[in-house]
């Protein structure tokens, strides 16, 4: 059995987070004395200073800052613990929050929604619709239980949805067109760009050829494809985005020798598999499922054209 009981590691990481003993003590409410009389049982029962005066205050030893990392990781554990069970007990989750990002196929998000809808109508769902890092820095804020994005997010594991195939485009009329020639990158350089704004708060990012000295960022990819659709710019769209405009040829792919399609890897993100509740898990089934039957009516359709 361990010596040190996770509560005296709690008491200390108490102690440490609130500069004292007696704020810590008013904090967790628990006596000053009861707090005390853990840590100096913790030192005696690891043979290791961990705490050392500093003024009126008490800071971490070296050897205490170590080995309360560690303990960190204990207490999380055990809180994490605690949550799965409290999910299990409760059962069925109220609400599932969702992050999507906007190049995810709206018609396989819409399908996915309506099959979860039909097995858990009385499950709220909130339905954040992203660019670039948005989706996740909600995963990493803990505000979204699952996130379908592009971007790798570090200390997660996802899982392979579909591949998105951006093409480059513009309006039939748009002087690239007019050119009646292949065009490289320079052709575009004068030419007017609309891109979609990340939507994360602290650290965005661009993405794709943003070379051109005319740019217009837009908020919303629905607004890009409609400014793109009036003759404003061009820009690369997501097929699944753009296949009536395309079949229509309200919009032409710009017939570039290179770079003129792009593909781009998109993945399911569970904040904590763990712990996701029935409702949660059978979201993310109806996503998977979805996204796949999508991506295998592309691939068809594709063949298709070119049997055709």
């Amino acid at each position: 059995m361990s010596r040190v009981t996770l509560n005296q590691w709690q008491m200390l990481a108490a102690v440490v987070d609130h500069g004292g003993f007696a704020r810590a003590a008013e904090a967790i409410h628990k006596s000053p004395s009861t707090l005390n009389h853990a840590v100096h049982k913790l030192e005696e029962q690891l043979g290791v200073q961990v705490l050392e005066p500093a003024g009126r205050r008490v800071r971490l030893t070296e050897a205490g800052a170590m080995l309360l990392r560690r303990a960190r990781q204990l207490i999380e554990s055990a809180e994490a613990l605690e949550e799965v069970a409290g999910s299990l007990a409760e059962g069925l989750e109220a609400e599932v929050v969702l992050a999507v990002d906007q190049v995810f196929p709206p018609d396989a998000l819409a399908s996915a929604l309506a099959t979860f809808s039909e097995t858990y109508p009385h499950v709220r769902v909130q339905l954040h619709e992203t660019v670039l890092n948005g989706g996740i820095e909600m995963l990493y804020d803990g505000s979204a239980d699952l996130v379908i994005s592009g971007v790798a997010a570090q200390g997660f594991l996802g899982e392979p949805l579909a591949s998105i195939r951006f093409v480059a485009v513009a309006h039939p009329d748009h002087p690239l067109h007019r050119l009646e020639r292949p065009l490289d990158l320079r052709d575009l350089v004068q030419h007017r760009q609309l891109v979609v704004r990340d939507s994360a708060l602290r650290q965005t990012m661009d993405e794709g050829w943003l070379k051109a000295e005319q740019r217009w960022t837009l908020s919303h990819l629905e607004t890009s494809i409609d400014m793109v659709e009036r003759g404003l710019g061009f820009a690369w769209l997501p097929e699944t985005r753009i296949r009536q405009a395309l079949d229509a040829k309200r919009l032409v792919p710009l017939p570039l020798t290179a770079g003129g399609i792009r593909e781009t890897p998109v993945q399911l993100i569970h904040r904590d598999r763990d712990r996701a509740g029935p409702a949660t898990r059978a979201l993310a089934e109806a996503l998977t499922t979805e996204a796949l039957a999508t991506e295998a009516l592309a691939a068809e359709v594709e063949g298709d054209r070119g049997a055709g």
